[in-house]
């Protein structure tokens, strides 16, 4: 009689076990089926932000090409930068002019001024980068490398500033420029939207602000000022010129010569 009921216990507990091992089962069932739907979820949500960066890059491209080749003929009357100084309270004077009707002296002072190799490169100057930065290395400090055609697109299609997203725009602006745009647009567009002193913007600007005279008839000598006050236009003056800007505009003119009789400027005659 004592030995019915013991039977029936391991009975149970042999059923009891077989359920467990049952339920175990099936969670791990369930937990790997949500597993692995977690994982498609994940890889579904990558999708999604691939496709979306993916169109979100070919609308940017589509943009930014429509912008350079719309500036590629019609005048750039106004940037970022002209509009940071109005906020500051400079009254903004610019007259935008082709380049025909600006004085090849002052082409010929940008280029022995800021990128002597204008005619030549392909936006950048590579010689002059690795330059900068095997003196910043020694402990120089960082110098400006950026040629001409680098300065009209930060100028014309970017804000200022130095930061890494600007300067990867800005290099991105300056392929578009250099495949679409001949250089004699390029400078054309420097010329026009440069900062030559409190407010003014652009060569015909400068010379009548600077010199009483439109761009046209500015000589080497006053063509050699502007140029020399371009790094900080807002500080230095280029009538009358101090000694360090006298001292660097006759440094230029001695360089203006070697521009003119080396063919520096040949792609824009």
């Amino acid at each position: 009689m004592t030995k019915k009921p013991i039977k029936k216990k391991r009975g149970l507990k042999r059923t009891g076990a077989r359920q467990q091992k049952l339920q175990q089962a099936r969670r791990k069932k369930r937990a790997g089926k949500n597993k692995r739907k977690a994982g498609a979820d994940g890889l579904a949500l990558i999708s999604r932000m691939a496709g979306f960066v993916w169109r979100g890059g070919l609308v940017f491209v589509g943009l930014s090409f429509f912008w350079v080749v719309l500036y590629g003929f019609l005048p750039v009357k106004s940037t970022s930068l002209m509009g940071v100084r109005h906020l500051q309270g400079a009254s903004i004077e610019r007259q935008w002019q082709p380049l025909e009707e600006i004085s090849p002296n002052l082409m010929r002072a940008v280029i022995a001024a800021e990128d002597n190799k204008f005619c030549s490169h392909i936006g950048f100057d590579f010689g002059e980068m690795k330059a900068a930065f095997e003196d910043a290395m020694a402990g120089s400090g960082w110098r400006g490398a950026s040629t001409i055609s680098q300065q009209t697109a930060k100028n014309a299609f970017l804000w200022p500033g130095r930061d890494i997203v600007r300067k990867g725009l800005e290099a991105w602006f300056t392929l578009l420029e250099e495949a679409i745009w001949p250089k004699r647009r390029v400078m054309e567009v420097y010329l026009n939207v440069a900062e030559w002193g409190p407010g003014i913007f652009g060569a015909d600007a400068a010379a009548h602000y600077w010199f009483r005279k439109p761009a046209k008839d500015l000589n080497a000598y006053e063509a050699s000022l502007l140029a020399a006050i371009l790094p900080n236009p807002r500080k230095w003056s280029a009538n009358p010129p101090g000694p360090y800007v006298a001292n660097r505009a006759a440094h230029l003119r001695k360089r203006m010569s070697k521009v003119r009789l080396e063919g520096m400027d040949q792609c824009l005659r």
